[in-house]
């Protein structure tokens, strides 16, 4: 673990790094109304990005990590979802290309400008999935080392567009940035992923099988629940925020959760590329709870020295990653730090669901969760207005733990 994780260190402290430097350029050239913009995008792009793998994607490291040794059982597994995935990007990239109006205006409003966005997106649609699905692979195949180099080249490549796009286009610049870079780091997925493993020499029209499709739905309908319907959450609170508090409102958010995006970054990629494998592979209450105890025992105490340090140094942090325009955003970092530390309490609880495919908990949970955080954020943004939003996360996260804590208790005592 302690190998995996030095090596997730350094892709995570890369992507920081990255993303620190992306945010200053997006904080001088596009302000907190652009920077809420780029958070619609994100969000639209995350569900779109869901649906055209249709949520296989821990499912597929599941059954690949189970196959590796039967060749016939993997042929059919990659050859069937590949199949599924490239027909289902292709319906969507046509869908997608003949309602840009519509998309547009429901995450941009009335600015026609950004057209573009939507149009370059349907073309490269198709490279998201199949990127997605190679990942998954070589994550099933337990070649951690190739996963982690994939993650900190896609990096780059995301650094290098961010900023030549920003500082050409700004604001449509930053749109089109976010769109294109996942579509460059296809071409290198598809070379490394060729180093490691001759995947298209497995993937057969004949080895085409229903019933791969069948055990993967679990697995579709818990990811396409939470990554499809959280990322409209999100979208309908900002354009919430938007409507009652102002753009620019709506934009202190959105750099509030981009910071906190930085830092879970290390424990949602140690979870799906270390963790997953570990739980997909228990067969008993007591191995799950050494996966669970190794996980509390040494992650969660540096992520919580972490927040600490983060919480102290935040109007240093503003200052340096933004402008002066951003510091009332130190007024939200209390409760959505918070929020972080109840949630990933909570993250290593929610991959059991996956690991042990308890899909119809999960959807009830989630809805439940996802349902508390839209509603729970009206009422506390009416109560305390911008700080409300990030008072209904924490508070959202604490009931979501205490539901899998109670859930999972026979795992964990």
């Amino acid at each position: 673990m302690f190998k995996i994780t030095s090596l997730n260190s350094l892709s995570v402290a890369l992507k920081i790094g990255i993303g620190l430097i992306t945010s200053k350029i997006l904080a001088v050239f596009v302000g907190p109304s652009g920077m809420a913009f780029v958070g619609n995008l994100r969000n639209f792009l995350t569900s779109l990005e869901n649906i055209s793998t249709l949520g296989f994607q821990n499912g597929i490291v599941k059954y690949t990590a189970e196959s590796e040794k039967s060749k016939i059982e993997l042929q059919k597994i990659i050859s069937t979802v590949f199949i599924a995935l490239v027909g289902v990007a292709i319906v969507l990239s046509c869908i997608l290309f003949c309602s840009v109006s519509y998309w547009n205006e429901k995450i941009f409003g009335d600015n026609t400008e950004y057209l573009i966005v939507f149009k370059v997106l349907s073309f490269v649609l198709p490279t998201y999935g199949v990127s997605v699905f190679f990942i998954a692979v070589i994550n099933g195949l337990g070649r951690f080392k190739k996963v982690i180099a994939i993650n900190i080249i896609g990096n780059i490549i995301g650094l290098l567009t961010s900023v030549f796009l920003i500082m050409q286009f700004k604001t449509i610049g930053a749109l089109l940035a976010i769109v294109i870079a996942p579509a460059l780091l296809f071409f290198i997925t598809l070379y490394l992923v060729q180093k490691e493993i001759r995947i298209f020499e497995f993937i057969k029209w004949y080895a085409f099988d229903f019933k791969v499709l069948k055990n993967l739905s679990a697995y579709s309908l818990m990811t396409l629940v939470s990554s499809v319907f959280a990322p409209f959450v999100f979208l309908a609170i900002r354009n919430h925020i938007i409507q009652d508090l102002g753009i620019e409102q709506a934009g202190y958010w959105e750099t509030m959760t981009r910071i906190s995006s930085y830092y879970l970054m290390f424990i949602s990629t140690m979870l799906s590329v270390y963790f997953l494998p570990k739980l997909s592979r228990a067969e008993t209450n007591l191995e799950t709870k050494k996966i669970f105890l190794q996980y509390y025992k040494f992650i969660l105490p540096v992520f919580g020295l972490a927040l600490t340090a983060v919480y102290f140094a935040r109007v240093f942090i503003i200052r340096l990653l933004f402008t002066q325009d951003f510091l009332p955003v130190t007024d939200l970092f209390f409760w959505q730090l918070l929020g972080d530390l109840f949630k990933v309490c909570a993250l290593i609880l929610g991959y059991q669901f996956f690991a042990k495919r308890k899909t119809l908990m999960f959807i009830l949970t989630e809805f439940f969760s996802l349902s508390l955080l839209y509603f729970s954020s009206l009422y506390f943004i009416k109560e305390f207005q911008i700080e409300g939003v990030v008072v209904a996360y924490a508070f959202q996260n604490l009931i979501y733990l205490l539901v899998l804590i109670f859930y999972f208790r026979k795992s964990l005592f």
